[in-house]
């Protein structure tokens, strides 16, 4: 009789109070938590894997959406005025190769996110891995 194994879960590194938050404070979110109590979870952060240190500087997605990033049409730019576009799709990339990586059930994903974001404005990251077919949450 073949064995079930549990649900593997992509999840936002800050979403689980991993330091990996812009402003490098610490806030695990107890929904998203609850959600991966019977899983095998997996943290990362795309702006991390991108190569952005934390603590830094806020970003926020100019001139369209993640997928308008992806095609070179929106930039991001954090605060600075500094445009981060680069690192942010490297980080998406990097968190598709680590998706396409597992045997994943769901990726869990920090609303708001440049990065991240799912409604509203999708982010860079939750773009990539729309379009390649991942069911995706927010929190």
């Amino acid at each position: 009789m073949p064995t079930q194994h549990p649900p593997i879960y992509l999840v936002s590194a800050c979403l689980v109070g991993l330091c990996s938050r812009y402003d490098g404070q610490i806030k695990p979110n107890r929904e998203c938590r609850q959600c991966l109590r019977n899983g095998i979870w997996i943290p990362f952060c795309p702006e991390q894997m991108g190569g952005l240190s934390t603590p830094r500087t806020a970003a926020d997605l100019t001139d369209g959406d993640g997928h308008a990033v992806l095609a070179g049409k929106a930039k991001v730019i954090d605060r600075n005025g500094m445009d981060v576009s680069r690192q942010f799709i490297k980080g998406a990339k990097q968190s598709l190769l680590l998706a396409r990586s597992q045997t994943v059930t769901s990726i869990f994903l920090k609303s708001g996110s440049p990065s991240c974001g799912v409604s509203g404005i999708i982010g860079v990251a939750a773009a990539l891995l729309q379009q390649h077919g991942f069911h995706l949450t927010e929190f």
